[in-house]
């Protein structure tokens, strides 16, 4: 069930809502958890039993973390419950990308397991992880009361695309949080804004992507408009319903963390993903980086340590080669940064502006590509290679419809219309 659906906006949300504020204190947290379970049943019944199980583990293992803190027991419960969040995780997400690994490698013929993705098992399996681990840590208490934690797993706003929001970060409002007008007016329009961003502007440029895709007469210019309308494609999609996600949430009590703030205004690579999906940056950042050894370690091993998150944060995102060296392209690009462009990127940052939007550009095309070899051809073409023409009349047919989209796209990536929007208010 998406957020821009009818069955959601018309029928569940409303019906949601108006349980929710019926009932007592106690009982939000079940209503909460129930409404969430019915949501991702809509979807997908059959895998609502897996994320069930990732709750169950979570829960036993948190208990029995924190009873036997400071003793070797702990870490053996807290050894099982990763292996347990990421083996659901790997076999679900990765195991047809490793059989046909193998099956390219040794010329085997390894049949395929073609089992469909879960929906939100990304999300979920990285919250219960963050749970287990920060009660290991001793960052938080284990929580005892089973709905409280379920309803924090497979909480409905953020549950199909972020943010990731940490346990310890919203314990407090599980168990006691405030509801306002101003709060819920507040979620009412920032879930609007997200709405706003998905249906005008991402499905919109969507269309585009779709004629691109279906032209058997592309052009240079096309290939540069198919590039730079899934660069705002994919913003406006992820972080509209983000949007969503953090207004849903401010409507039921909670403060989500902020996930985007216009990224592609950022100086450098480093900015951009302080920027961009900020709650995975700091996922990874937290729970893989950092216990490495992060930065403060020889040389090779802070390479490693850089290779190893950014390999891990490509594969994240999608079983495939091409999300991998998506996830190492940033690797290679964050070492150069880091090892000696970073002062000239902010001295000028108009190069540093240009550069970013430069290498994410190009960084998205990988991202979409079905393969490397697609991805390839597709930059070749770019630059005018594989003998295509400049212009057809087909691509200019195309610039002419889009070019507003294009134009707003740009325009709403950039803090100019909340600047504008906030002057308006301070006038009114």
């Amino acid at each position: 069930m998406l957020f821009s659906s009818v069955p959601f906006l018309f029928y569940f949300l409303p019906a949601a809502l108006l349980i929710y504020f019926a009932a007592p204190r106690q009982l939000k947290n079940a209503v909460l958890l129930l409404a969430s379970l019915f949501f991702y049943a809509w979807g997908e019944p059959k895998y609502m039993l897996l994320m069930l199980v990732s709750i169950v583990q979570g829960y036993g293992f948190g208990l029995l973390i924190e009873k036997h803190r400071g003793q070797k027991a702990s870490k053996v419960f807290l050894t099982l419950s990763i292996l347990v969040s990421l083996g659901l995780l790997g076999y679900f997400k990765y195991a047809d990308f490793f059989l046909s690994s193998v099956n390219a490698v040794t010329g085997l013929s390894l049949p395929l397991l073609k089992l469909s993705l879960p929906i939100g098992i990304s999300f979920y399996t990285f919250q219960v992880l963050s749970y287990v681990i920060d009660v290991y840590r001793g960052e938080t208490a284990a929580q005892r009361n089973f709905i409280d934690l379920a309803a924090y797993v497979s909480l409905f706003p953020q549950l199909i695309a972020g943010p990731i929001v940490r346990y310890s970060d919203i314990r407090s409002q599980l168990e006691n949080r405030m509801h306002s007008v101003e709060k819920c007016a507040y979620g009412i329009r920032r879930f609007v804004t997200g709405l706003s961003k998905k249906i005008l502007i991402a499905n919109v440029l969507g269309e585009l992507i779709g004629h691109f895709q279906a032209s058997e007469e592309k052009s240079v210019l096309f290939f540069w408009m198919y590039a730079i309308a899934f660069m705002l494609q994919i913003y406006f999609d992820f972080s509209g319903y983000s949007d969503m996600a953090v207004g849903l949430g401010a409507v039921f009590g909670f403060d989500f963390p902020e996930n985007f703030r216009y990224p592609y205004c950022s100086a450098s690579i480093t900015e951009f993903w302080r920027r961009w999906h900020i709650s995975l940056g700091a996922w990874f950042r937290d729970y893989l980086y950092i216990p490495l050894g992060g930065s403060h370690v020889k040389p090779v091993r802070w390479i490693f340590n850089i290779f190893l998150v950014w390999m891990a944060t490509g594969f994240w995102h999608g079983a495939a080669w091409n999300f991998i060296l998506w996830g190492l392209m940033y690797a290679v690009l964050l070492l150069i940064e880091k090892a000696w462009l970073l002062p000239y990127l902010k001295k000028h940052k108009i190069v540093g502006h240009l550069h970013v939007l430069f290498f994410v550009l190009i960084g998205f095309v990988l991202f979409d590509a079905s393969s490397v070899a697609d991805f390839w051809d597709c930059i070749v073409s770019m630059f005018g290679g594989g003998q295509i023409k400049p212009v057809t009349t087909e691509s200019l047919y195309y610039l002419k419809s889009y070019a507003v989209i294009i134009l707003t796209a740009v325009i709403g990536a950039t803090p100019l219309p909340a600047r504008l929007y906030g002057r308006l208010q301070k006038k009114k």
